[in-house]
């Protein structure tokens, strides 16, 4: 990271530069990654599996599934492409008809989808007439929806979410 940083090469390559560090060493990193390219200006490649870590940093985004790229955009397109639509299921299928749909939870009567699509302040001002909520979906969120919508994957129905509380409980 050090000669990355010192050599102020016109096209800089970081692969996942954060690993073995601690939290305030990445941010470290991360600061003065940040307040060099202030001074020096140049392109700076980062390659990261850290991605809401990074989100902030990134003027352009690549993001690449199985040898295939699957996005490819200015970060600020990218914010705010994607809403996660929750509510009764029945008011957000038909709030959502036509869209196209990257994930969907449903839990009873009760649905969450995320789509793909930014809302008009006029479909948010509907949404909330329908009692339904608008959750802005973060970088990591959409590249996560996005490749599984992709391979088809979904979590399996039968695995139940980690719970610290319960996992401490079972170990004293």
């Amino acid at each position: 990271m050090i000669i990355g940083l010192a050599s102020r090469a016109e096209l800089t390559f970081f692969d996942e530069p954060y690993l073995g560090l601690d939290a305030v060493a990445r941010q470290l990193f991360y600061d003065h990654l940040v307040a060099d390219y202030a001074l020096h200006p140049r392109t700076v490649i980062l390659s990261s599996h850290l991605i809401d870590e990074v989100s902030k940093l990134l003027e352009h985004v690549v993001v690449i599934d199985r040898g295939r790229i699957i996005t490819d955009a200015d970060a600020d397109t990218i914010r705010g492409s994607a809403v996660t639509v929750s509510g009764s299921a029945d008011k957000v299928d038909c709030f959502l008809a036509g869209r196209r749909i990257l994930h969907r939870e449903t839990l009873g009567s009760l649905a969450s989808v995320t789509v793909e699509e930014a809302l008009t302040a006029r479909e948010r001002a509907e949404a909330m007439e329908l009692g339904l909520e608008l959750t802005p979906v973060s970088l990591q969120q959409l590249v996560v929806r996005k490749t599984m919508a992709k391979t088809g994957e979904q979590v399996p129905r039968d695995v139940e979410p980690f719970d610290a509380d319960n996992a401490m409980e079972a170990r004293r």
